[in-house]
């Protein structure tokens, strides 16, 4: 299952099951899953764990070693899901000991051609980055993203769960989970409605989510305003609460 071009260092422990293709390097302390899929001319550099069921195709480089200036060569992690999808050429770094020390990339992620993972990022399950999409450093994202094509996203934002973000856009702050996003800088289009009905949000829900949007971000009023105005207005579906919470715990501050 291993082509006899491919030099797969005796340090690295590879399931019997994964096939590796022409060119492919793979280094000590790595370990790849079962079924998974290495396609011609990958590189995986050392600390890197692959799940089961994951394709990884060609020119792809995985766990190299931080582009951050303060990295002193300490042994960092990434670990990346089962079922996830790596296309072509794209760029996934290890963590940094001050950033917490892993790259997390989350199940079942499509991570399409040229997009980048940099260091200390933390996907969830089932994120989409379309081509080009790129994450600086110490970046978190939800379940269900999608960050379109020749997205840029500043280090430290977090985007919460089943967000959208358009193609072309400059993230400077958090999104908050379950809205549309995009621009330069990026501003605030409703909520996901597509996308949270395609993953079965009921009606309920999701007018109790509108009601909750239009307080905070549509009549004008402070964020502690708007978010005592929702607690006695609006019914705390676990939906809304996380909406809530989600703005309440922001650092880099919300985009609007």
């Amino acid at each position: 299952m291993i082509h006899p071009t491919a030099i797969v260092d005796p340090g690295a422990e590879v399931d019997p099951t994964v096939t590796v293709g022409p060119y492919a390097v793979i280094r000590e302390n790595v370990f790849i899953g079962a079924e998974t899929q290495i396609g011609s001319h990958v590189v995986i550099d050392p600390y890197t764990t692959i799940g089961p069921g994951c394709r990884i195709f060609q020119f792809a480089a995985l766990g190299a070693v931080p582009q951050a200036i303060k990295f002193g060569g300490e042994k960092t992690y990434l670990k990346i899901g089962k079922g996830t999808i790596v296309r072509e050429f794209v760029t996934v770094h290890r963590g940094t000991e001050f950033g917490g020390g892993i790259t997390e990339v989350g199940e079942e992620n499509y991570l399409m051609a040229y997009s980048h993972i940099a260091h200390d990022c933390k996907t969830g399950r089932q994120v989409i980055l379309a081509n080009a999409a790129t994450l600086a450093g110490h970046i978190e994202i939800g379940d269900h993203v999608t960050v379109g094509g020749l997205v840029a996203i500043h280090q430290f934002v977090r985007i919460g769960h089943y967000a959208y973000v358009g193609g072309k856009s400059a993230v400077v702050k958090d999104i908050p989970p379950y809205v549309i996003a995009a621009g330069d800088r990026a501003t605030l289009h409703g909520l996901n409605t597509v996308g949270l009905k395609r993953h079965g949000m009921s009606q309920g829900t999701l007018s109790q989510l509108k009601k909750a949007y239009r307080i905070i971000f549509r009549i004008g009023l402070t964020l502690n305003e708007a978010m005592e105005r929702v607690r006695a207005e609006v019914e705390l579906v676990p939906e809304v609460v996380a909406f809530v919470d989600f703005l309440k715990s922001s650092n880099r501050g919300i985009t609007r």
